[in-house]
């Protein structure tokens, strides 16, 4: 079917599962106003980039542009949590889940992120795949707008709205949290903000104003947007300010926010090429590893790990060609797929690599890479066992105990399992607890600490009887 004569007579599927809404639109409901239809799966750092560019159109075309998402899941588990995914976000028009990629394949889409634009008249006026591509997306959208205006057709409402809001909690998302033996750093990534509290949970102090933005200053006086990932050295503790596509640090003697990687915008810079770290444009830093003067970090979007000698002042790429996939070897030439989580352990990197379902090491005398588990981007499922039969899904954090044991956070299976680095051996933790997209872990104080995302709490749990406790942060 070819595709414009296909979208003349498009309509959305009656099989779709809508999220956010008991009243899903119709696109012939919607003819006077310019529609913006994207595809999109949550578990992508790519979609992720490109849902910031939907919330700017949506806010600056409100008076004639129509949205709607239709997620198209790489893992049949997202449809559960979509509606998490949704309100982390903060989208409010209508989603469904397609997870049978109906109206994918009726168009001949080929790749997450797209946008399919439909003109007033609901007829096709573009489609474009790929983050990175809002000034033409807006400059169609404009264009659209100003013919149906010019015709008379324009209808200058709002388009649909949705929500299904979770319930307001003292904390939001968090990602990752890091437990020192008095304290404990949570990134509190819904919230903006990164709280330093005392192991029951009582606030002594918040990093961020709690409001998106990016300024530097001190303790709330400082913007942050969605900061993940966190690592301690001495008295300062860095973090991947995810949202803002930068890594900062927090002097915590004074509570000072500072970036030290990053401008604040998105780009692909190669860092090499840049003389003064705070001039490179990078895409989705999501985690900080820290081992003497050598800070390392997970860039999710560029597929790399890359490497800041603190003590020069030196950006570069420690490991990752940039290229999506699961490839060993040497440095330059090895492959990653968005990884997500890092720590040291014993002259090795150990890395969550995401989208592959896998637990990677950077050997760092040679940055030689190899894959401890593992198949690849579309092998994935709940298996533990030896090293060839485990099956992770989406991983999103990890930590490492000096024993041995790396403990990971299998996010999209729910569970917590450990890998013993002798054995090659894999099994989940049996614990009387309910987990929902765990996605940070962290060892201290004689325990295990868990980010449980998707439930918006803290987790403790004693290694050696296996009892979890809430921690009541805030509360």
């Amino acid at each position: 079917m070819n595709t414009e004569n296909a979208l003349e007579r498009l309509e959305l599927p009656s099989g779709l599962d809508w999220v956010n809404t008991d009243a899903p639109p119709r696109l012939g409901g919607l003819h006077g106003r310019v529609v913006l239809l994207y595809f999109w799966t949550f578990d992508s750092v790519n979609c992720v980039n490109f849902l910031a560019d939907v919330l700017f159109l949506e806010n600056r075309h409100h008076d004639g542009l129509a949205v709607i998402g239709i997620h198209t899941p790489k893992y049949p588990a997202q449809g559960a949590s979509l509606l998490k995914a949704v309100n982390r976000h903060n989208l409010r028009h209508p989603i469904a889940n397609d997870p049978e990629f109906l109206l994918w394949r009726e168009l001949g889409l080929v790749a997450w992120p797209t946008a399919v634009l439909l003109d007033a008249q609901g007829q096709l006026a573009g489609i474009y795949t790929g983050e990175g591509r809002r000034q033409e997306i807006e400059k169609r959208i404009v264009e659209l707008l100003d013919d149906a205006t010019a015709h008379d057709r324009r209808v200058y409402e709002t388009g649909p709205d949705a929500l299904r809001a979770e319930l307001r909690m003292p904390l939001a998302f968090p990602s990752r949290v890091l437990a020192t033996d008095q304290h404990l750093y949570i990134a509190d990534t819904g919230h903006h903000r990164i709280l330093e509290t005392n192991h029951e949970g009582r606030i002594l102090r918040q990093f961020g104003s709690g409001n998106a933005g990016y300024w530097d200053g001190r303790s709330l006086d400082s913007g942050l947007s969605s900061p993940q990932g966190l690592a301690l050295s001495r008295d300062i503790l860095y973090f991947a300010d995810t949202g803002n596509h930068c890594v900062r640090r927090i002097r915590l003697a004074s509570g000072d926010v500072e970036t030290i990687v990053g401008t604040g915008k998105a780009g692909r810079d190669r860092p090499q090429e840049h003389p003064e770290p705070r001039t490179v444009n990078l895409c989705a830093p999501v985690d900080v590893a820290v081992n003497n003067e050598n800070l390392y970090i997970a860039v999710a979007a560029q597929n790399q790990i890359w490497h800041l000698d603190l003590a020069r002042n030196q950006i570069g790429v420690l490991a990752g060609s940039g290229k999506f996939g699961l490839e060993d070897g040497e440095a330059a030439y090895a492959s990653f797929a968005q990884p997500a989580a890092i720590a040291v352990l014993a002259g090795i990197l150990l890395v969550a690599d995401a989208a592959a379902g896998a637990v990677r090491a950077i050997r760092l005398s040679d940055r030689k890479v190899t894959t401890l588990l593992g198949v690849g981007p579309f092998e994935f499922g709940d298996a533990g066992g030896k090293r060839d039969t485990v099956r992770l899904q989406h991983p999103l954090g990890l930590c490492v105990d000096p024993r041995g044991l790396v403990f990971v956070a299998d996010s999209y299976n729910d569970k917590l399992k450990a890998l013993n680095l002798k054995s090659g051996e894999v099994r989940a933790f049996n614990l009387k607890y309910r987990f929902s997209q765990p996605e940070g872990v962290s060892i201290g104080a004689g325990a295990l600490w868990v980010a449980n995302t998707n439930l918006h709490e803290i987790v403790r749990v004693d290694l050696g009887t296996g009892a979890c406790q809430r921690i009541p942060v805030g509360e």
